[in-house]
């Protein structure tokens, strides 16, 4: 364990981080200074004493992952960048949180340079952190050798009151305890202070000892402002232990410096500007200057940014030494890191007839994850204690579990996330953002509403997540409508960069598993059936893999039906009954909305185009619908407990039924006379 030696240029340091913190938030009048000045001294020891990184080549694989799960010390983490030679400049500084620049309120992965994690909603870093500290687990386990330590990376999490209230971060961090995760060490800045004030009014609980609960090594800093040796020997005690999580509980005072310090007055306010002058004055910078930086502050960053280039450039040596030694593990170890798939592997996927049987889509997709699993390294993933429903374990894959527990090692790849399902989604967020790894978590649809949070930053921040979202709608049967997701599909749809899948059968659930795994910066949800569905005619993988198309066409059509998921097979028995009493249906089939959305304009009009009425049709609710239909058959409000097919007949949703609905619509709309118009002009 390294020991601590005091550096002439701690002091200055510090204070130019309290300094600086002052001055940005001042600048964008708005912000949370008080964390960032609080916080200085354990940032400057871990950031000059520990932390390795290049930010000459900021994507090095085997670097250092810190996450700034405290979003109001936000200003901290760019101050931070910007003194290590990130591509954060001084001007970017001075724009904080405005539209010109590359510093946003919150930290943002793909926004600004060396920010691994979107941290905005607390608790979600913490949860990012414990994922990236698996990830490293994992790909060391799979491909370290002896005398090729290749991943052995470290992750900081910075993390406050408010993260540590979040019912996600108590998923995450009883996970990570369990998972025995000895390269994860959490710094908890215990400052007392919370948005409405004193933490004294809702939140008394002993953190350590619940840490302590949850199996991790419980560290405490009481003089966190000053203390320089104690923070550092915490931080070295955290590197030491290998069996067990670290928290570090760092007595701070939140705003140190300024004259409302330890007040709730410093925490969400910018200082006042004599308050900053005064500040300045106490550590002897130059009360008229904003924004000023020692040359000896510089020089201590640059050199912990030398100090990563050099351990970039002997990490390269050794993995070239690696790849003379084992080039089939170097070789699939560099296809991951640079983010690309094995060649080939959409020929596994399977491809079905219409003779062959009738299966439900969550059965389709363990179909298709024993068939790919072989041919994908890259795809890690789990269930929310709900293995044998998702049908998710694929046949002699091994869990991702701690050795000496003896229920499987880190090179396993299926995870058990106990039922924590935003603990699960969040933590595939840091899975995904280390790289190297494609995961997917596995629930009920319902289900998916508790992760919402999580699902919603995999889409602001471009994280491939794929869930396995099983037992999709009102064919449930006996469990109810608690469990019968009817407006589930309406809040994912309409989150941005997010695609849900609802296919109808074998080659569309094949299809969803191909666009989902093409897409590297869109996280994916797969809506999939509990009870049986046929295999169409008319459906394959590259007609469906474009998220709509035509299953049954007919020349002068009467009435168009689009659907999706198990009601398509409904629309074609309606379509078929329509056709005996001489009318003209096609039969569309909308797996995905944000897919087809995207396809040509030309291709989107040829699908559902103008000319006849067209009808929706889903056993959900029918908001949405009205962009691509006319009219919308759907549920008007929740489901109903009973046998599922007794529940589809209760609200209408059967061949008899829409083939009844289907004449009624062209009625009306011959009736009404005038050429029809496809929606799809009007969204144009």
């Amino acid at each position: 364990m390294s020991t601590f030696t005091p550096e002439p240029t701690d002091d200055v340091s510090i204070a130019t981080i309290r300094t600086l913190a002052a001055d940005v938030v001042g600048k964008a009048n708005s912000g949370h200074p008080g964390a960032p000045m609080g916080m200085a001294p354990a940032a400057h020891i871990l950031f000059t004493r520990f932390f390795n990184a290049n930010p000459k080549s900021s994507k090095w694989f085997n670097r250092d992952r810190f996450v700034l799960s405290n979003g109001h010390a936000c200003a901290l983490q760019y101050i931070l960048l910007h003194l290590l030679g990130y591509k954060l400049s001084m001007d970017d500084l001075k724009a904080f949180r405005q539209l010109d620049s590359l510093t946003p309120g919150h930290p943002e992965a793909h926004h600004t340079d060396g920010i691994e994690v979107t941290t905005g909603p607390l608790g979600q870093g913490f949860a990012n952190g414990v994922g990236l500290a698996m990830a490293q687990e994992h790909l060391g386990a799979v491909y370290n050798r002896d005398s090729f330590e290749l991943i052995n990376n470290y992750t900081y999490v910075f993390t406050g009151d408010g993260c540590l209230m979040e019912g996600v971060a108590s998923e995450a961090a009883s996970l990570a305890g369990h998972l025995q995760l000895g390269n994860l060490i959490v710094v908890y800045d215990d400052n007392h202070i919370s948005i409405d004030g004193d933490t004294a009014v809702a939140f008394t609980e002993n953190v350590e000892q619940r840490f302590l609960s949850y199996g991790w090594q419980v560290l405490h800093v009481d003089n966190g402002d000053s203390d320089l040796a104690a923070i550092h020997n915490a931080i070295a005690a955290g590197r030491a232990e290998k069996n067990k999580p670290t928290i570090i509980r760092l007595r701070t005072t939140i705003g140190f410096g300024s004259k409302q310090q330890g007040t709730h007055g410093v925490h969400g306010s910018p200082l006042k500007a004599d308050d900053i002058q005064a500040l300045k004055t106490k550590f002897g910078f130059p009360s008229d200057q904003t924004f000023h930086v020692p040359k000896e502050t510089y020089d201590t960053y640059r050199a912990a940014a030398l100090r990563g280039a050099r351990l970039e450039s002997a990490w390269t040596t050794l993995l070239s030494a690696y790849g003379k030694q084992y080039p089939n593990e170097h070789a699939e170890l560099t296809r991951r890191i640079a983010g690309k798939l094995p060649e080939g592997w959409e020929k596994t996927l399977p491809v079905y007839k219409p003779t062959d049987p009738a299966q439900a889509s969550r059965k389709l997709s363990e179909i298709v994850l024993t068939a790919i699993t072989p041919a994908l390294p890259d795809l890690i993933g789990g269930s929310a204690d709900l293995t044998g429903s998702n049908l998710t374990k694929v046949k002699g894959t091994v869990d991702f579990q701690p050795p000496s527990t003896k229920l499987g090692t880190y090179a396993g790849t299926y995870i058990r996330y106990g039922v924590r399902e935003h603990g699960m989604g969040a933590i595939a967020n840091g899975l995904s953002a280390y790289g190297g790894i494609v995961p997917f978590v596995a629930t009920f649809l319902n289900f998916v509403s508790y992760a919402a949070g999580a699902v919603r930053l995999s889409a602001l921040s471009k994280h491939q997540v794929i869930w396995v979202a099983t037992h999709d709608s009102i064919g449930l049967g006996e469990d109810g409508p608690t469990h019968q997701p009817v407006e589930t599909a309406v809040h994912l749809r309409a989150i941005p960069n997010l695609d849900f899948w609802r296919p109808a059968d074998g080659n569309e659930t094949s299809a969803a598993y191909l666009v989902s795994l093409q897409s590297t910066e869109t996280p994916s949800v797969l809506s999939l059936s509990r009870q049986n569905l046929p295999n169409l005619e008319g459906s394959t993988i590259e007609r469906a893999s474009r998220g709509g198309y035509v299953l049954y066409d007919v020349a002068d059509e009467d009435l168009t039906i689009v659907s999706s998921g198990s009601e398509v097979s409904i629309a074609l028995e309606a379509a078929s009954k329509l056709k005996a009493e001489g009318l003209k249906v096609r039969l569309v089939s909308l797996p995905c909305w944000s897919v087809f959305d995207k396809q040509d304009e030309q291709y989107r009009l040829s699908v559902l185009r103008s000319g006849a009425p067209i009808l929706s049709l889903e056993a959900l609710s029918t908001t949405g619908w009205q962009k691509y239909s006319h009219e919308q058959y759907g549920l008007p409000a929740w489901g109903a407990s009973g046998p599922y097919q007794k529940v589809y007949e209760k609200f209408g949703i059967t061949g008899t039924n829409i083939a009844a609905v289907g004449k009624k619509v062209i009625s009306f709309y011959k009736q009404k006379g005038g050429e029809v118009i496809s929606p799809l002009v009007k969204a144009l």
